[in-house]
């Protein structure tokens, strides 16, 4: 065949050269020159050269010699049975001989015939039938820990791996798993040994890490979807005693957000803390592990109190303290403009803070009739992303702090600023209605036996007497607010979100915190404190620890619930931060509870 081509070529070249011999004979020099290139035997040869490239593109090429080997190992056993070797064939002998050209034999033997594989012995014919497979693992050892746990059967002494931590060495390895029974490390046989000792040995290793293990037969793949949960109580694995391996727990703090990336082990989760900084998941306890240690030190859980109050005929307010930076929230009924730029601020300048205050004392006296069960349903809350679509209510902000750190002020700031957008619901009195005002603008004036039906069907976010009378802000007051496309603003105590925690509100809860000492006596110097409703007087030392302590105290029970934090610094930039915080609030995605997400049926 390549003789065949060999001539096709030779004769459309033989051809070529005759018609420009034939151009030649009549003058033309261009034809001249050509028929001078196309006679070079170096154009023949360089034309053969690539004929042969193309037929050789065109074939799988093939070995002359699939076993080179064997014939270099006849070659030179004939070269041993020569009596008298001549110099060529003993240098032939020498070459041959050399590791070089044997493994360069081998090689060529290897790529002939295709075999690139190990060669494994075959089994014995007479394996017994209860044999168990041995896997040997090679885990090559760095700065971060292997990832898995391991424990003792107390019976058979064998050691197991417990659990291989998500994201870990041995997890991305993907050759270890729960289950698998650990013969040997780096040759040292571990049956008989306790835990303690076989991580010694693993600590002592250095580089390479060998492995024997038995397979786990009934091994369960682990690809579980991540679920996402806010820590609604605080955790210490090194204060935990029943924690399987403290050092592979992780600890976290209410509001914390954790991906749990493993659920299945009924007692202790996998999880990592978001933003997410390192690769290698952590142990924390499950959900029900959590609910059953409710009563051990290490477990928290914050107080609960509810708001609902019976209505009290003592009105003394002789032994409480009230801070305000306005005198506004002490004569808050006291008659005052409440118009800007044409619009009504129905409920901006009220804040129920005074009568708050007051009724901490009587709020033990809850009516037990109407109180819902305080006990923490669960520790972990189930979390999803939510981005609020432009057709549904905006979400209720919450604003909470202490006393004195400007909440009610930065809430109506920020409601002057932009009354079309920001409200705060009508209240709720039993008090008359006086020359001039409105039902439904200033207040919603009820009868006490309607205002008392309201707040035994817990229709009351927060309520209380003042002077006799009783005020109170309801959901329903809210709810207005919302239909009518505002952002609706409230002021209320920490105790008082779980009640409008609802699907229905999506409240965004901010946590209004009190700043550094410093700048706390530097903004408030000009602040005034109240007392018995008639003297008032500057802030002192004490004053200031008081509203420190509060804040954090509010912050330590109810930040599992804060949304973000926002540092009272300066009030001018605090209220630009709010706007801004409230902002994202409504328009960008959020994490929010689950149950929140779900249609009602």
């Amino acid at each position: 065949m390549k003789q065949a081509m060999d001539d096709v070529v030779n004769e459309v070249l033989s051809s070529v050269v005759e018609d420009v011999g034939h151009a030649v004979n009549r003058n033309i020099t261009g034809a001249q020159i050509l028929h001078e290139l196309l006679s070079a035997p170096w154009l023949r040869a360089l034309l053969k050269i690539y004929e042969c490239l193309m037929e050789f593109q065109r074939l799988t090429p093939s070995p002359v010699l699939p076993y080179a080997s064997g014939l270099s190992l006849e070659i030179m056993t004939l070269l041993q049975k020569s009596h008298r070797p001549s110099a060529e064939a003993r240098e032939l002998y020498s070459l041959l001989s050399s590791p070089h050209i044997q493994a360069l034999l081998s090689s060529h033997d290897s790529v002939a015939q295709s075999d690139y594989g190990p060669v494994l012995p075959p089994l014995p014919d007479e394996l017994p039938e209860d044999e168990e497979a041995m896997r040997i693992v090679c885990l090559v050892k760095n700065n971060q820990p292997l990832g898995a746990t391991i424990r003792r059967d107390e019976e058979t002494g064998d050691i197991y791996i417990a659990r291989v931590i998500h994201g870990g060495l041995a997890d991305r390895s993907g050759l270890l798993h729960p289950g698998d029974m650990l013969v040997e490390v780096n040759g040292n046989p571990v049956g008989g040994l306790e835990p303690e000792q076989v991580i010694q040995i693993l600590i002592n290793s250095q580089g390479t890490i060998l492995f024997k293990v038995i397979p786990n037969p009934a091994q369960i793949s682990s690809g579980q979807t991540p679920v996402y949960m806010k820590a609604m109580v605080d955790y210490c694995p090194q204060q935990d005693p029943s924690i399987p391996c403290p050092d592979a727990g992780m600890a976290f703090s209410r509001g914390d957000l954790l991906e749990v990336v493993d659920q299945s082990d009924g007692q202790w989760w996998q999880a990592r803390k978001l933003p997410c900084t390192a690769s290698c998941a952590g142990l924390i306890p499950s959900a029900s592990m959590l609910k059953s240690k409710q009563r051990e030190q290490w477990w928290c859980q914050p107080l609960h109190i509810h708001t609902c109050i019976r209505p009290c005929e003592d009105s003394s307010l002789s032994s409480v303290m009230l801070y305000s930076t306005d005198l506004e929230e002490i004569n808050f009924d006291e008659a005052e403009s409440d118009v800007a730029d044409s619009f009504y601020l129905a409920g901006f300048r009220r804040s129920f803070r005074l009568w708050r205050r007051t009724s901490y004392r009587r709020r033990r006296q809850s009516c037990t009739s109407c109180s819902p069960n305080t006990t923490l349903s669960t520790p972990y809350e189930e979390v999803a992303l939510y981005q609020r679509p432009p057709q549904e209510n905006h979400r209720l902000i919450i604003l909470v702090g202490a006393s004195g750190v400007g909440v009610n002020e930065l809430r109506k700031r920020l409601i002057k600023l932009n009354p079309s957008t920001f409200q705060g619901p009508v209240p709720h009195t039993t008090r008359p209605i006086r020359a001039g005002e409105q039902t439904g603008r200033e207040y919603h004036f009820v009868t006490k036996e309607l205002f008392e039906y309201m707040a035994c069907n817990h229709r009351f976010v927060e309520f209380g007497e003042y002077k006799g009378h009783l005020y109170g802000t309801s959901t329903d007051a809210v709810d207005d607010v919302l239909k009518r496309g505002r952002v609706c603003i409230i002021d209320a105590e920490a105790h008082s979100i779980q009640q409008l925690r609802t699907r229905k509100l999506k409240p965004y809860v901010i946590f209004i915190k009190a700043p550094s000492p410093e700048s706390l006596r530097q903004t408030r110097r000009d602040a005034r404190v109240i007392t018995n409703f008639a003297i008032n007087r500057a802030f002192t030392e004490d004053d200031f620890m008081e509203l420190e302590d509060v804040s954090r105290l509010i912050e330590a029970k109810y930040k599992q619930f804060f949304d973000t934090v926002l540092v009272n610094e300066d009030l001018q930039d605090s209220c630009i931060q709010l706007c801004s915080i409230i902002q994202q609030a409504q328009d960008e995605p959020q994490w929010i509870p689950v149950s929140w997400t779900r249609t009602e049926e």
